[in-house]
């Protein structure tokens, strides 16, 4: 394959060419001079934190990007990591300890998965956002804050809200503007500027030559749902490079891990639907097996070993059945 350049736009570290994105970037210029909240949706893995980077970069505001997992908090903790402690809030606190809000004076507060913050400590959050007051652990007097502040989540917050778990004042608040980073399956195209970058990366990592990718990696690459996005991209082209010997990478280390990944979604059990319930008469056996073999001869682009992968059969098998339908057709 040939050498794919990454299209320039306002966030280089975000890699793509995918127009939803693309016109994200347009969005986000257009918002950003404004300091009013913005909320960033997305699954795991697709890059929430680049959008916030970015966001924070367009920004031009000359004090650093401040990023808080606060998933890993409970109230307190939020409250020390966030707004930090007051001398004398102990008998062993002699002087005031910082807190992130004091690390991003000037600058961008990024609040990372919010959708797991509890009722108390929203209600503080809401206090920050909307009048740009805080106070820190054993303090009597708010202080005052110009953080601008960036929110994300990979859960539904309008489900949390109407089930008791968020308030609505603050799911308001922090959507003033709102970007939604789409999924790696959305954004197939995207596929090979990504791996000739994970490529170019691993390669440097482990200082070995840059692989050559075979042709039929993307045709492979498109038969995954790829759920944790772009950072399960990167780890297995990572992984590949590392095993990696000869000229052409080899499609071993991929086909193990989606092998391994499909296994154990069903070990967990699917949550998805059965497709066959919009059926009002369902196919036969001979008639759905005959569809799903189509199906996915046309998502492996005529490649068997990929489509028998996705079968869940032997590329031999798949070979018999292909030629023994052939010969009742003529």
């Amino acid at each position: 394959m040939s050498e794919t350049r990454e299209v320039d736009h306002i966030c280089p570290e975000i890699i793509t060419q995918t127009p939803e994105l693309l016109s994200i970037f347009q969005y986000i210029h257009s918002v950003v001079k404004s300091l009013q909240p913005i909320l960033i949706t997305g699954e795991p893995g697709t890059g929430k934190h680049l959008v916030a980077q970015c966001i924070h970069e367009t920004s031009g505001l000359r004090g650093d990007l401040v990023r808080v997992d606060t998933a890993r908090l409970d109230d307190q903790g939020f409250s020390e990591t966030l707004f930090g402690v007051a001398k004398g809030a102990s008998s062993e606190i002699e002087a005031d300890i910082p807190g992130k809000i004091d690390e991003a004076a000037g600058g961008t507060l990024y609040l990372d998965e919010i959708g797991y913050l509890s009722p108390g400590t929203q209600l503080k959050l809401l206090r920050l956002i909307q009048y740009g007051e805080y106070v820190p652990v054993g303090a009597e007097t708010p202080r005052r804050s110009d953080a601008y502040i960036l929110t994300s989540t990979n859960v539904d917050l309008w489900e949390l809200q109407r089930a008791g778990g968020f308030r609505k004042d603050l799911n308001f608040k922090i959507r003033t503007h709102h970007v939604h980073v789409p999924s790696l399956r959305e954004r197939i195209e995207d596929l090979p500027l990504l791996v000739n970058h994970f490529l170019e990366e691993a390669a440097q990592t482990f200082d070995k030559k840059k692989p050559t990718p075979p042709k039929e990696l993307f045709i492979l690459l498109q038969t995954y749902s790829f759920p944790r996005n772009v950072a399960e991209l990167k780890e297995m082209i990572f992984e590949a490079v590392e095993r990696h010997t000869s000229k052409v990478l080899s499609l071993d280390v991929f086909k193990e891990h989606m092998e391994r990944e499909e296994r154990l979604a069903r070990e967990r059990g699917f949550n998805e639907p059965s497709p066959f319930r919009v059926f009002k008469n369902l196919p036969t056996l001979k008639q759905a097996s005959h569809l799903l073999v189509e199906e996915a001869m046309r998502r492996a682009n005529g490649n068997q070993s990929i489509a028998a992968r996705m079968l869940g059969i032997s590329q031999p098998a798949l070979s018999k059945r292909l030629k023994t339908e052939a010969q009742k057709t003529e």
